[in-house]
């Protein structure tokens, strides 16, 4: 880790602490800015007794989606009048509020309040996670400390911030890093390569206001086709941000974590800044880590209704790779390393830069246009098997414009928009002396064009039945363009190739207010994934017949069909779906002279014809109040639950038949049981119940092994300027397989399972002001 970044960071950081208190003499700060009007009770209670806030006519939002860490149940003596799915209050109608032209704040970036509201318009499965319910009482490191009350998404760590992350069964196959779900900061920085591709060590769930998850076809409007969807990773802005804020971390193998922020509003203009620094040993050996991350936005308000917003996001990340082991070393010795991690010295090592743009211009009431744009920059250094040298630069552009009119008297609300992001990779390989480069062998010109157009369309019959209705059309290039030619057996190959990809997903579905805090939903969808130049071609590797030319994009068609909900005391989302999918993509393992799998290996092709299908639930259910305390609304005890039923299978397969297709378990829990007290003193136990084992071969020949863990956590949050926590972890320190790399027919022998950290504990304090 390059200690001079750090220094220059955090203290360009302090610096602008220096200054903070002139900057806001006339800033806006969060006591006056415009009031927002009170939420329901979220899904996900706070740990906070907050102050008694004001009755409102109505809330920004119907439901919370899903079960959360920690949370708060409403104010004793409180009631509101529910939201239906339009946004509207109960009794609004279809002339209520248009929530395009009340945008409160920033015009660029919608608060929680309005996100959600936003958010619960869409006819399937999608979740907004504020960062509260996971940032004050977790180290929040990883995307499972922040989704894994999410139902239907399975994300399990690997190794440092890196882990498999699995939405509906998307990327499956993928052994490496991520496909399948597209990643995006604010909406218009994607994490996502312009191929496909995704790194999670980038994220930092600290760093983030709320996160929006969209499942499937339900993320058109971001331009994601695939099965997974989308993640949208939201930070807040001077509008919503303390002056400041800090947090320190520690815990466990040797895990250290600073981050600092400061937010603020002057006149016409605000801006927002984070940095972090964090490093571990980690559990395992050869595990170690080391990252500094960065982001800032500033906005500012030309008129009432045009703002702009510049966004910069940096990170350095230094990670050594411990690498997979057998099933029997991942139970019975989960520290050790690979062998081959260890000789050629296994290093996943990034920098990037991304720089952008949003504007928004409020054209009429209820109409938004915004448009923006970005650059990226993106520097990977990948000793593996090979060392690795990839150079991104990437760019693109989005517009998008939302109006929520009356037509004949009824409401109706049209998104339409398009989003550009293309994108080149000089691609080279070296030989790996001792995880040192040695010779070149191999020197390529990666290019990515993705075009998409979408438009969706919610027609209101009544106040509380929206009709909707969409189309996306993509259109997506991937060339090769091969400058060093290789030999095989003695003759040269040329592996230059192109290949292009278009596709129509049509969508259709409902929103129903069965009545008040209670929503029925339901959609049909079509979904599409192009390849990554990841799966298309394993570098050094010559796959005969697999290439551009003859590799079928994935497409699904999606049914799905359920309910969200708030009544006194209870919280509920659920959603059944089936996935039918063509050409689906799965990984066939290469293997060496030896037999043994080379590491990392991926030659892709095409399933015939495949089923995901599944139920996610999602219950947050106070089932005692005044146990010890009557007053401030009294104390209570809350059981917060995501449970995943996941069906994935070969549909008559001519190898496989029915087989379970391999990756994910069948049943995956999380629960907790939380006491919250007035005072903001919160404490409970928890679970992660895995009680099948699921299999990591096509032919269902070898499987992972049932686990429970077991967790606590303790915490003090009074909605003051200091909280703190203390959370164990594998409490009862049991060996236990998080995840697995695929293969088409595995043995015993085979090092493709990744083993879960042992026991652990971690504690932090949180400060702002």
């Amino acid at each position: 880790m390059n200690r001079s970044l750090t220094a220059v960071l955090l203290g360009t950081t302090a610096l602008v602490w220096t200054n903070v208190s002139a900057f806001s003499q006339d800033a806006q700060p969060a006591s006056s800015l415009p009031d927002v009007v009170v939420e329901q009770p979220s899904a996900k209670p706070k740990v906070a007794a907050k102050a008694k806030p004001k009755k409102a006519k109505s809330a920004p939002a119907q439901t919370q989606s899903a079960p959360a860490n920690t949370g708060a149940s409403p104010p004793s003596g409180e009631s509101y009048e529910p939201v239906t799915a339009s946004g509207l209050g109960a009794s609004g109608g279809t002339s209520g509020p248009i929530a395009t032209g009340t945008r409160s704040g920033s015009l660029t970036v919608p608060t929680t309040a309005e996100a959600k509201a936003d958010i619960e318009t869409t006819p399937g499965g999608v979740d907004l996670v504020p960062s509260d319910e996971y940032a004050k009482s977790t180290p929040a490191v990883t995307l499972k400390d922040a989704l894994d009350y999410v139902p239907g998404v399975f994300v399990q760590p690997k190794w440092g911030e890196d882990s498999r992350l699995s939405i509906r069964g998307s990327g499956l196959s993928r052994n490496f890093h991520g496909r399948g779900v597209t990643l995006l900061m604010d909406g218009v920085i994607p994490i996502t390569t312009a191929d496909g591709g995704s790194d999670f060590q980038e994220i930092d769930p600290s760093a983030y206001r709320f996160i929006e998850v969209y499942k499937g076809g339900n993320a058109l409007r971001y331009g994601a086709n695939s099965l997974g969807g989308a993640i949208n990773f939201v930070i807040p802005t001077g509008y919503d941000a303390d002056l400041f804020g800090a947090r320190l971390d520690v815990g466990s193998f040797g895990f250290h974590k600073l981050a600092v922020s400061s937010g603020a509003v002057s006149g016409a203009a605000d801006y927002f800044i984070t940095g972090s620094w964090q490093e571990q040993d980690g559990f395992r050996d050869h595990s170690s880590g080391e990252s500094t991350r960065a982001s800032a936005n500033i906005g500012y308000r030309l008129s009432e209704n045009v703002e702009t917003r510049f966004y910069v996001n940096a990170n350095q990340i230094r990670q050594k790779i411990p690498g997979a082991l057998t099933r029997t070393e991942a139970l019975t010795d989960p520290k050790k390393p690979n062998p081959t991690n260890i000789t050629l010295d296994y290093e996943r090592n990034l920098d990037t830069l991304r720089v952008a743009n949003k504007t928004a211009v409020r054209i009429a009431p209820g109409t938004l246009v915004e448009l923006g744009g970005f650059y990226m920059d993106r520097h990977l250094d990948h000793p593996i098997f090979q060392v690795l040298d990839n150079q991104h630069d990437e760019y693109g552009g989005f517009a998008r414009v939302v109006t929520d009119t009356e037509i004949a008297g009824y409401r109706n609300r049209l998104t339409a928009g398009v989003n550009i992001h293309n994108g080149e990779i000089h691609a080279r390989n070296f030989t790996s002396v001792f995880g040192d480069r040695g010779a070149l062998v191999n020197d390529q010109i990666q290019d990515s064009r993705n075009t998409v157009l979408y438009a969706e369309n919610a027609f209101y019959a009544t106040s509380a039945l929206a009709l909707i209705a969409g189309v996306q059309w993509s259109d997506i290039e991937r060339r090769l363009d091969d400058r060093l030619i290789s030999l095989v057996n003695g003759n040269p190959v040329d592996e230059s190739r192109q290949g292009d990809f278009t596709s129509w997903n049509p969508k259709g579905g409902f929103t129903y207010d069965f009545a008040p805090g209670i929503q029925l939903f339901g959609n049909v969808s079509k979904s599409s994934e192009a390849p990554t130049f990841g799966e298309i071609r394993f570098p050094g590797q010559i796959v005969s017949g697999q290439d551009l030319g003859t590799l079928d994009q994935q497409e699904a068609v999606t049914y799905e069909i359920g309910t969200r909900g708030a009544l006194p005391g209870i919280i509920w989302d659920l959603a059944l779906y089936r996935s039918n999918l063509d050409g689906e993509f799965q990984c066939q393992v290469a293997r060496n002279m030896a037999g043994e799998i080379i590491p990392g290996s991926c030659n892709q092709i095409n399933l015939d014809k495949t089923i995901h299908q599944g139920v996610e639930v999602g219950v947050a259910l106070r089932l005692i109040d005044g146990v010890f305390a009557k007053h401030n609304g009294g104390d209570e005890v809350w059981l917060n639950s995501a449970y995943t039923f996941s069906d994935f299978r070969f549909d008559g397969d001519a190898e496989f038949g029915d087989n379970e297709l391999p990756g994910a378990p069948r049943h995956f829990l999380r629960a907790e049981l939380l006491y919250k007290h007035p005072s903001g003193i919160y404490f409970g136990p928890n679970v992660e119940w895995v009680p099948e084992a699921f299999y990591v071969d096509s032919a269902n020949t070898l499987e992972t092994e049932e686990y429970a863990l077991l967790g606590a956590k303790l915490g003090f949050d009074d909605g003051g300027p200091i909280s703190a926590y203390i959370e164990g972890r594998n409490l009862t320190d049991e060996a236990y397989i998080a995840s697995a790399s695929i293969a088409t027919r595995a043995v015993a022998t085979d090092r493709i399972f990744e083993p879960g950290n042992g026991r652990a504990v971690y504690g932090g304090v949180r400060v702002k002001w």
